[in-house]
Order: structure tokens, then C-alpha cells, then sequence
């Protein structure tokens, strides 16, 4: 990532990477305990079906098993639903509707992969042979797995006490206001899109590994996880154990991508198995399993309309989304397609009104949930295909319409219309103009001539968006700094780092504030035996501007502490001396002592009079970007190349180049998965999943994105001390919609203007057959 033309100061590696590309990480299947058990699940393999009868003999009586729990185990227990994340009602007052879920089913299934039965045995073989011996007899019911076609007039009901299947009938904005200016408007322009269903497929299965102490009557659960809070918040409301009594374990996360912030009802099981068999019980999910019962992401018809005047500056958006939230819901998946689209429906644009509604379907499919952009990528997407199709219609320059409309730099903090959301910072002119400088926009005609001499279709997109970071149900973050019997510091923060490099930069921060060296502290994330802190875990790209400024305050209380120490080491009063680029000095003299000399001449001490504990009001920050994606279309085959990528990016301040850049890489890579190939497919009758395996669900390869050039052009956030913004998903939010604009920028020749992602050859190849055939 380069910075105003220069290239970021050399990367010296991750702490993390030794232990990981060595094989020494500790993930959930790693994790033993002496005298442990294991187990499986029974999933249905119907969409929709009553349970008539369930024999789970033959399986107790299979060599190696111990136990079988059900669903009259689960009800027994008195297991509930987690509550969601959703407070807030929906259109006329109405509430969220919450369906019961069984931990395991009881009396009926409602998707192919839902858990019936937990077999335990002595081995995880055992287990798994045990499971195919349960004797279960279904009444088949129809199934529904189109959102649109749950909420028709006589659809199949999933559950009894949610007449018509809809779960929410979220709005907001001022519809009167926005009807008005589009009956005021000189054009309007219509869309509706497809954001197709995603598996979020971490790297790392599903597991747990659970335990039982009768003693304390206390429970330790160790699963991948983005952080404490968040595993505790779903367990505890299944569960009923108090939130003390559970410790939750994790040292490294093969990939979270918002999918692995939940208490998944495996979870829950073993916890209630570890106590029943007084024994520890191990479960690791096979891939086939992770396709089925991981939550998925997207799944949303979006509808949309843009009003411009006859100078085509923006009157007005109106959204109509109708949201595929599976069988059951989410904790956040409510969330994520209600309130967190509200923060930033305008986009980078100015523009005076707009109204949404979003209706939130059950159906016969897996629950969605937070999938990497949570529900931005869908916003960008949906503006800024709006914005190139209203260009192709009036006339005017896709580029000209985005900066006769954008929001100036010397508009900020921006008021959305929105009245609970202001943008905080930015500059989405100058994203834009550094965009089209170095991705060469002026000069792409001349690409697009040979691309078509070697009979290739070649196009270009551009994509602007903000999107919100940071937040979260906690008023506010904690971070805690101890130090040790050496001297050196622990920084606890309720983080589930995933892979963006925590144990690196967290340290640095606290370096820089302290005037440590960094090889001095360390990080220990979600530690269940560290200091009891509010916040939550890694979602929504905080991490930076959440438990990094908690840090911040954290250090300043550490300096605050140590300036009586340091009058006393220096023989002043304490009035007299200050910190300043990393020492105590004393005002008027040379003598001086570091923090961490301080730390070490008071080491062993418990408490530590250096230790400290400070946090952060949590305030939103809304970063922002400019990509253009290139592509290139052999029309025999329909395969997609994407030849050059541009992103330019205000991600606030930005702590460490390296990290932010491998970040905005990955998101980018993801968003073309969901462009290019990425689809988990039902089949409607059967609601049977059609792509539960990696050869029928494409996955982006490393040859997906051949050039990419990042480009850093912050505004630095005024919500944090760090001045940072998120940058997490950034990569996601971008890509979808400049992929998508260049694939029909590449299409355009032909008069195709809309297509349904993904575009995948086939899908390319038949739309490019038909506009031959129409022409």
C-alpha cells in the first residue's frame, strides 16, 4: 500500500506467523483433555418434516458408545433461544419475531443439516458409525427456500406462531418526503439484484471441546471464536449458566468472517453433555457439515430506485429488500439486514431523502448471518449498480454523475438523512480522483481496442462507498495492562483475532504510547483468567478503533500512575515532572526513566502499581474507498479474467501498513468470489442443498485477482485517539459492486445491462448466446 506516492516502510513479519507457518498453532481441534469422549450428530436430511418416531437403541448399543441425547434432552434442560441483537421495533410497532429453536429437534426439522441427535462414544469413529444406526421415521412436509415465494399467500408455514413466515417488517427514512421527490423527479431508475447466498467457509471447521468442573459447578469451552463476549452472550441465553460460570477458550481461529460470533447449538450440546457424563466431550465437524450447519451469508433480494433532476444530481433512493433468514435466526442476522444498512444507504452521495423497507422471510434454507461486510456489501452493491445504470440511461458520464453528487470533503461530519448516523470523516472526491489516476480510467479505450482485436470483451468499473465501522451493543470497550513478575506487559482486550495480525500491532500501539520496545508486551485476547472487562469481540472492522483506543486510554492511566514513581526514582515532586516522547523527565533537568524501568524496579509487586485498566465511549467511524476492477471476457467461454484491481482506501490512520493492506487483499478477494462464482443453491422442491461440497461450490484461487494496486488516502476519525477507521471489509464492500460494474461495462456492446450474480462461465456464455440471438 503505498501513502501519498511513497511505498510503506518495510514489514518485518507477524509474531503470530512463526508458530502458524510452523505448524505449532493451537486451534479448536488441538485442544485435549484427559479421559474426554466424542462426539457426532444425527442431521436431518429433509428441508421440511415432523419427526414421528426416533429409536436411538441400536445406536447405544453400538460398540464404544456411552450415551445418545435428543431432543427430549435438550427440552429437559430447559435450552432457549438466544435473544437476538435486535431491540428496536420493526413497521407499526411490530416486534421481531423470535422462532424457537431446539437445541436438538424436537418434533419437527425445518432444513437439511438441522442437529436431531448427539451420539458419544470412546472415539470420534465410534461416534460417527453410532450415528448410522439411529432409526428415524419422518412425515415429509412441503418445503419453501425463495424468500419472495415464503411470503406468497399460501406458502408452507414454518413455524405456527409467525403467520406468513415473516419475522420482521423493518422500515425507515421518511417515506412522504421520498415519494414526493420521486414524483418531483425528471428521471427514476429501477433495479432489482440477487445477492446470492454465501458459505462462509473458514479454513477451520466447526469444533468445541467442552468441560465440566462439579467443584465450582463451572464450565470451559474451548471453540474458535471472535471474541469472549460474544460466545458468552449466546451460550448463557441458550444455556441459562451464568456468564461467571462458563470460561471461554481460544488461541488461534482458522478464519471467523462474522460466522463464528455465535453459540452454535453443537456448542450448547456438549455443554450439557459434559455435565451429564461428568466427562469432557470433543466434537470436530466434518466439511460436508460446515456447508450445511455453519450459518451462511447475503441471501437478500434487493430492490431499489434512484430520482435525479434534469441536471442529474440525486433526489432521492427508495430500498425494498426482501431477506433470506433460513429456517431460525441468527443473533445478528436480524441485525445486520436492518439497522446496520440504515448507517450508510446514501452511500458517498448527497442525497436529501429516502425511505426503506426490509422484510426479513423464514425458510426452508440454513440461518444467515453476518458474512464479511455484514450487510454493506449489499448497500454498495445495490447503489452503485443504480448509479451506472441511471448514467447509461440519461446520457451522462458514469464518472461526471458520481462527482456531480458526491459528498466534498469540507461537507464532514455529513448528517445522512438518516437522523442516528453522521459520517464522521472523509474525502470521497479525492478517492475517486486518485481511483481514476492510477487505475489509468482515461487511457481505457485504447484497452478496450486490442482486448477486441484478440476477440475479447474487455471492460472497466468503478465502485464509491462508506460504510460504518466500529460500534456495538456495549456502551463502551476495556482494556486492562498488567505487568509481570519481569517487568514486561500483558495487554488484555476482549478481541477474537482470526488472522489480522492482533499479537503484532496491538503490542505496537502500546509501544508507542508507553515508549516500550514491543518485544516487552504481549497480548492476551478473550484470556478467560484475565481481568473482567466490558465490550465485545471482532466484528464490524473495531478492532483497531475499539480495543485499540481502549489501549490508548489504557497506557495514558499506566503514565498517569507512574508519575509519582517517577518523582520519587528522580528525586522530584511529582508536580514537576512530565512525559514526553516516551520518559518521565523531570521540567528543567537532563535525568529522566522509561516506563519500563519504572515497571522493573517494582517488579514482583501484586498488585502492580503500574497496572491499569481504561476504555473507550464506543462511537462509530465510517470509512470509505474508490476501487475500479478490469476485466476481460473470452466469449467462446464465457470465463471472466480480472486483469488489473485499484482500491483506494480512507481507513483513518493507519498503524501498520502491512497488516491493513493483507486485510483489504483478502476482502477483496472474497467480494469477487461472490461475483465470479460463489452460490449456494437450493433445489426447490426438495430444499435439498445442491452445492454442499467444494465441487459444486466455486471458491476464489489466488489466480482469481492477477493485479492489485492499493492506494491509502486517509482522513483520520475524530471518534478515537488512534484516529482510526476499520478497514476489515473494505476490501468485500469495494469489490462487489466494481467487479459487477465492469463485467457489464465488458457486456455492454451486446445490450446487456443486467445479469444476476454470480457470473460464472455458464451464466456469461448463455447471456452472451441470447444477445446474439437477439440481435
Amino acid at each position: 500500500m503505498t501513502r501519498d506516492g511513497a511505498t510503506a516502510p518495510a514489514f518485518k513479519g507477524r509474531r503470530e506467523d512463526g508458530r502458524l507457518v510452523t505448524g505449532q498453532g493451537r486451534y479448536t481441534a488441538d485442544w485435549n483433555l484427559p479421559g474426554q469422549l466424542h462426539a457426532a450428530f444425527l442431521r436431518s436430511d429433509r428441508a421440511h418434516a415432523e419427526i414421528v418416531s426416533i429409536n436411538t437403541r441400536p445406536a447405544l448399543d453400538a460398540p464404544g458408545v456411552v450415551a445418545v441425547l435428543t431432543g427430549a434432552d435438550t427440552t429437559r434442560a430447559g435450552f432457549k433461544v438466544a435473544p437476538p441483537l435486535v431491540k428496536f421495533p420493526g413497521k407499526g410497532g411490530v416486534p421481531l419475531k423470535v422462532p424457537h429453536r431446539d437445541v436438538l429437534a424436537s418434533g419437527r426439522v425445518r432444513f437439511v443439516g438441522q442437529e436431531v441427535a448427539m451420539v458419544v462414544a470412546a472415539s470420534a469413529a465410534a461416534a460417527d458409525d453410532a450415528v448410522e444406526a439411529i432409526e428415524l421415521e419422518y412425515r415429509d412436509l412441503p418445503p419453501v427456500v425463495d424468500e419472495e415465494a415464503a411470503l406468497a399467500p399460501g406458502a408452507p408455514q414454518l413455524h405456527a406462531d409467525i403467520p406468513g413466515n415473516l419475522c420482521f417488517d423493518f422500515e425507515y427514512g421518511d417515506e412522504a418526503r421520498t415519494a414526493q421527490a420521486f414524483a418531483q423527479a425528471a428521471h427514476v431508475t429501477r433495479l432489482t439484484l440477487e445477492s446470492n447466498r454465501m458459505v462462509g467457509s473458514p479454513m477451520e471447521p466447526k469444533a468445541c471441546l467442552a468441560a465440566y468442573d462439579p467443584a465450582t459447578d463451572a464450565y470451559d469451552l474451548y471453540s474458535s471464536t471472535q471474541g469472549l463476549t460474544l460466545m458468552l452472550a449466546g451460550l448463557t441465553g441458550v444455556t441459562g449458566i451464568p456468564a461467571e460460570k462458563i470460561r471461554v477458550h481460544a488461541q488461534d481461529v482458522g478464519g471467523a468472517f462474522g460466522i463464528r460470533s455465535d453459540a452454535y447449538v453443537e456448542y450448547c450440546a456438549a455443554v450439557l453433555a459434559a455435565k451429564t457424563l461428568g466427562r469432557p466431550i470433543k466434537w470436530v465437524s466434518s466439511r460436508a457439515e460446515t456447508f450445511v450447519s455453519d450459518y451462511h451469508g447475503r441471501a437478500a433480494r434487493l430492490g431499489g430506485e434512484l430520482a435525479l433532476d434534469r441536471e442529474g444530481r440525486f433526489l432521492a433512493i427508495r430500498f425494498d429488500w426482501i431477506v433470506n433468514s433460513g429456517a431460525y435466526l441468527s443473533q445478528p442476522g436480524p441485525l445486520i439486514n436492518t439497522m446496520t444498512t440504515t448507517a450508510h444507504v446514501s452511500n458517498a452521495y448527497r442525497i436529501p431523502a429516502l425511505y426503506g423497507r426490509h422484510r426479513l422471510a423464514l425458510t426452508n434454507t440454513t440461518p444467515t448471518s453476518a458474512y464479511r461486510g455484514a450487510g454493506r456489501p449489499n448497500v454498495s452493491y445495490l447503489v452503485e449498480r443504480l448509479v451506472e445504470k441511471a448514467a447509461r440511461e440519461t446520457g451522462i458520464d458514469r464518472v461526471e454523475l458520481r462527482r456531480r453528487n458526491l459528498i466534498p470533503k469540507e461537507a464532514f461530519p455529513y448528517q445522512t438523512p438518516v437522523a442516528a448516523f453522521v459520517y464522521d470523516s472523509g474525502d470521497p472526491p479525492g478517492l475517486l480522483e486518485r481511483a481514476l489516476k492510477h487505475s489509468q480510467w482515461s487511457t481505457f479505450g485504447a484497452r478496450r481496442a486490442a482486448a477486441s482485436r484478440r476477440g475479447r470483451l474487455r471492460g472497466i468499473g468503478c465502485a464509491i462507498f462508506i460504510e460504518p465501522s466500529g460500534g456495538g451493543a456495549s456502551p463502551r470497550e476495556q482494556a486492562a495492562i498488567r505487568f509481570d513478575a519481569s517487568g514486561n506487559a500483558r495487554v488484555y482486550a476482549l478481541a477474537g483475532p482470526s488472522g489480522q495480525g492482533h499479537e503484532t500491532v496491538f503490542p505496537e500501539i502500546v509501544a508507542e504510547a508507553l515508549g516500550m520496545d514491543a518485544r516487552k508486551i504481549s497480548l492476551r485476547a478473550s484470556d478467560p483468567t484475565g481481568p473482567r472487562l466490558a465490550g465485545e469481540g471482532t466484528i464490524s472492522s473495531r478492532s483497531m478503533i475499539s480495543h485499540g483506543g481502549a489501549m490508548v486510554h489504557a497506557a495514558r492511566e499506566v503514565i498517569r500512575r507512574g508519575l509519582a514513581l517517577a518523582a520519587a526514582e528522580l528525586k522530584a515532586q511529582a508536580e514537576d515532572v512530565v512525559f514526553e516522547r516516551g520518559r518521565y523527565r523531570v521540567r528543567g533537568r537532563r535525568a529522566s526513566i522509561g516506563v519500563a524501568e519504572l515497571a522493573a524496579k517494582h517488579a514482583g509487586v501484586s498488585p502492580h502499581p503500574l497496572d491499569a485498566q481504561g476504555e473507550i465511549e464506543l462511537k462509530r467511524t465510517f470509512p470509505g474507498g474508490a476501487h475500479v476492477a478490469e476485466v476481460e471476457i473470452d466469449p467462446d467461454t464465457g470465463v471472466i479474467r480480472v486483469e488489473r484491481y485499484v482500491a483506494v482506501d480512507d481507513c483513518g490512520r493507519v498503524l501498520n501498513h502491512v497488516l491493513l493492506e493483507g486485510q483489504i487483499h483478502g476482502g477483496i478477494v472474497q467480494g469477487l468470489g461472490q461475483v465470479l462464482g460463489e452460490h449456494c443453491i437450493y433445489d426447490r422442491a426438495s430444499g435439498q442443498l445442491l452445492t454442499g461440497s467444494f465441487m459444486d461450490y466455486v471458491m476464489p484461487r489466488a489466480s482469481v485477482l492477477r493485479e492489485a494496486r492499493l492506494y491509502d488516502h486517509s482522513v483520520p476519525s475524530p471518534n478515537n485517539p488512534l484516529g482510526a477507521k476499520g478497514g476489515g471489509e473494505a476490501g468485500t464492500t469495494g469489490a462487489v459492486p466494481a467487479a459487477a460494474n465492469a463485467v457489464l461495462d465488458a457486456l455492454s456492446p451486446l445490450g446487456i445491462d443486467r445479469l444476476d450474480l454470480p457470473y460464472t462461465p455458464a451464466r456469461i456464455w448463455h447471456a452472451i448466446a441470447d444477445a446474439k440471438r437477439r440481435a
